[in-house]
């Protein structure tokens, strides 16, 4: 029986058998991204402190500026992962290439690949606004004992095994699925313990939320303005109220609050980026599997985002995502507008 009083560990290890592959492996996995994001966490918090704010001066291969915690995220993420001997293969959003990994006896006999963004909404650091981590893993498909391929990257997101994300806000989250519903820990920083606070976590069917950059507004395509449109409509006879607009930039935080409160997350295409921004691989995936486990839904605005087959390591796709009936209505003006 689920108890909010247990720690990150005790519950993975509690639910580590209803796993289909119970080898221990993606407990490990779990717990080495938990390690790495309480170091991230640190510097998080004092990022106004020292010197590890600002950018850079160099580009991730996005062509976005690299932010100094973007860095610092990346290279612990990955010297965590790569320590712990437990996975074969890593990409990021901040890497050109995924990388191989090698086990202590240089073979290849680790079963999982990790894909991350290490600080999603990294614009938002130098004005102390929530940002986070976003993680996905997969089985790999290529034969073990053999270097990763790009084949081992490039799997729908159908194919998830777990996937969550890491929010350091005014409090630390840790939200997370293995295909058995979702749970959130809450960290605890006098002791650097993660405690079970949001155990079975539900989005509501409907939601009085819409989260969207409505400065782009001329550049989307009719079906979203249409339903913006919707959004900000009062219809007495139907009972339906103007929604709440709440956009902060940072994928993790909108997300995050959208599946408590209920709500819709949009980033869609238009004319001055005809893919949307988000990435398939490391942010559209993750959160959908986890938006999909918690009863909501999420669309490329007309077809399952988890059905959709990656053909690049940082390719992007318009995405609406949160309370079903919510993604379904903007579907619904997509479709009506493609006619």
């Amino acid at each position: 029986m689920t108890k909010t009083n247990q720690t990150l560990g005790e519950f993975i290890i509690g639910h580590q058998e209803s796993f289909k592959y119970s080898s221990g492996e993606l407990s490990r996995l779990i717990n080495s991204i938990r390690l790495a994001a309480k170091v991230v966490n640190h510097e998080v918090n004092k990022a106004g402190l020292v010197d590890i704010v600002g950018e850079v001066g160099e580009t991730n291969v996005q062509g976005e500026d690299q932010k100094k915690l973007d860095v610092y995220a990346n290279e612990k993420f990955i010297q965590t992962l790569i320590n712990r001997e437990i996975v074969c293969g890593i990409a990021s959003e901040e890497n050109d290439n995924y990388i191989t990994i090698q086990g202590h006896n240089e073979k290849h006999n680790n079963k999982y690949v990790v894909l991350m963004d290490p600080l999603d909404g990294s614009s938002n650091i130098d004005v102390n606004v929530s940002v986070g981590t976003i993680f996905s893993i997969y089985r790999r498909v290529t034969p073990i004992g053999q270097p990763v391929e790009m084949e081992d990257f490039l799997q729908p997101g159908n194919q998830q095994v777990a996937a969550g994300y890491i929010i350091y806000g005014t409090s630390t989250m840790l939200v997370y699925s293995t295909g058995h519903g979702v749970n959130g820990f809450t960290l605890n920083p006098a002791i650097g313990t993660y405690y079970l606070s949001h155990p079975n976590m539900k989005i509501p069917e409907e939601g009085q939320i819409y989260s969207i950059n409505e400065g782009n507004y001329v550049h989307f395509p009719q079906g979203v303005k249409d339903y913006i449109k919707y959004c900000q409509l009062e219809d007495e006879e139907n009972g339906k109220t103007p929604y709440t607009a709440r956009y902060i930039g940072s994928l993790v935080s909108d997300f995050h609050r959208n599946l408590i409160k209920g709500g819709i997350y949009i980033y869609p295409k238009s004319s001055k980026a005809n893919n949307g921004k988000l990435r398939l691989l490391y942010e559209c995936n993750p959160m959908a599997f986890l938006a999909e486990q918690a009863g909501g839904k999420a669309s490329n605005g007309f077809h399952r985002i988890l059905d959709i087959k990656p053909s690049e390591l940082h390719e992007r796709v318009p995405f609406f995502c949160g309370s079903t009936k919510m993604v379904e209505k903007a579907e619904k003006m997509m479709a009506e507008a493609e006619r």
